[in-house]
């Protein structure tokens, strides 16, 4: 039987968040959503307030930020307090209305026919961006697809605030021509039961199709750099030194294990402060593990600092890890789980509820651990670690497990679809 022909429609695609920039789940998702959608044959534009995509295609606003000074300031009064002054109200409706006549500005630069919040309509981090864009889309009508990482509710600083009207407004809005996409099976519940929607899950995704890179004439050198010996376990936690993250397990995880292991921390620790790091610093020392705090010299991408010095991409960490530590206690997803598969390296991972609900029920064969680390556990480790065949069978076949999950074919199916709701009457190819 003939295929029918498809007549394409090609679209401006506008992203908009706080950032497009470094190695931040959002940012990473959001790279890999674009490559789809230019496979398709749609143009990608970007609107956020700080972005390292191509300036051609992008409109940064300063204030779009949650780390703009006066985002930041002003965001401090609206946390841990109930009551709300009349001042950061007019300040709300006049930054709000800044922001939102920049997104018009931005649709009629580029011609946007499509809009992609990213996360910037789920976590109150900048509510006049949040608002702008409820209010942008609710003027224009624009097909919007809303991919929400993660939510005020998952998070305890915000459950204390003075801006739930702003909240209930905006993160999410309920708008007819908005589709809600959640990245886990907990956010879609939570966002039917609190807010009446209906949304999809599309999982973060790597593109296994494709083969890892290896050790190759830039990363040869990274244990030097970092100061591991060739006869030291390299033991990776790529995560961030935020508090959610768990590092302690992985300290004391090393410390059990009774091998000359060095644990590398491939991230700062962001925007939650360094109590924590300071924390994790004296813990090492008292447990007598050589912790390595790295983001000096991992980024997105390789580079050199302004001393001259090398920097590594954290994909150049991988290749040569022995070991992946991931005991976070919350997590939205899990970018670093997918990375490790990927690699095909063996993971420890604590059993955090989106690990518990979304992926372990796919069947990875991992060493987990659930909420403290056990005698089981390091044995696992050890078991791994001393039997290269074991470790090969495991890491092969979680590979096997999340190509069918987790690749770009997955991401891809389940992009046509929403597509295909929003302009079903001209479909695209």
């Amino acid at each position: 039987m003939p295929t029918l022909p498809i007549s394409p429609l090609k679209l401006n695609i506008g992203f908009v968040s706080f950032r497009f920039a470094g190695t931040d789940g959002v940012s990473l998702e959001t790279e890999k959503w674009a490559e789809v959608l230019e496979k398709f044959g749609h143009q990608c534009f970007y609107f956020a307030g700080e972005c390292d995509r191509d300036p051609e295609i992008s409109m940064i606003v300063p204030e779009a930020h949650y780390r703009h000074p006066e985002i930041e300031i002003r965001h401090q009064n609206f946390y841990g307090q109930e009551q709300r002054s009349p001042q950061d109200t007019i300040w709300i409706h006049e930054k709000t209305a800044f922001l939102k006549s920049k997104l018009y500005v931005f649709k009629e630069r580029f011609d946007i026919q499509m809009l992609i919040p990213e996360n910037s309509l789920a976590i109150p981090i900048n509510i006049p961006l949040g608002l702008a864009t409820t209010e942008f889309i609710a003027e224009t009508n624009i097909p919007t697809i809303a991919h929400h990482h993660d939510f005020s509710w998952e998070r305890k600083r915000f459950l204390v605030n003075n801006v739930w009207d702003y909240i209930s407004m905006a993160f999410p809005p309920t708008l007819h021509a908005i589709q809600h996409v959640t990245i886990n099976s907990s956010g879609r519940h939570q966002l039917a039961r609190r807010k009446g929607v209906v949304s999809s899950i599309i999982p973060n995704v790597m593109q296994f199709e494709k083969s890892a890179p290896g050790i190759d004439d830039y990363n040869h050198d990274l244990r030097k750099a970092l100061g591991i010996s060739k006869d030291q376990l390299f033991v990776l936690q790529p995560t961030r030194v935020v508090q959610r993250k768990g590092i302690e397990h992985s300290i004391e995880l090393l410390s059990r294990l009774g091998k000359d292991a060095v644990l590398v921390i491939s991230h700062a620790s962001g925007d939650e402060g360094y109590e924590y790091e300071e924390h994790l610093r004296h813990y090492a020392e008292l447990m007598h593990v050589p912790t390595i705090f790295a983001s000096e010299i991992f980024d997105e991408k390789r580079g050199m600092t302004p001393e001259g010095k090398k920097v590594y991409s954290l994909w150049d960490a991988y290749p040569h890890a022995d070991l992946v530590t991931y005991p976070s206690l919350i997590e939205g997803f899990g970018n670093a789980f997918l990375e490790t598969v990927y690699f095909r390296k063996p993971i420890v991972v604590n059993n955090y509820t989106i690990y518990k609900i979304d992926i372990r029920t796919k069947g990875f064969k991992v060493i987990e651990f659930d909420g403290y680390i056990t005698d089981n556990t390091v044995e696992q480790t050890r078991f791994i670690l001393d039997n290269p065949e074991e470790e090969f069978k495991m890491t092969d076949y979680n590979y096997g497990l999340a190509l069918k999950y987790y690749s770009y074919k997955v991401l891809e199916a389940k992009l046509k679809v929403l597509l295909d709701n929003m302009f079903w009457d001209n479909p695209y190819v």
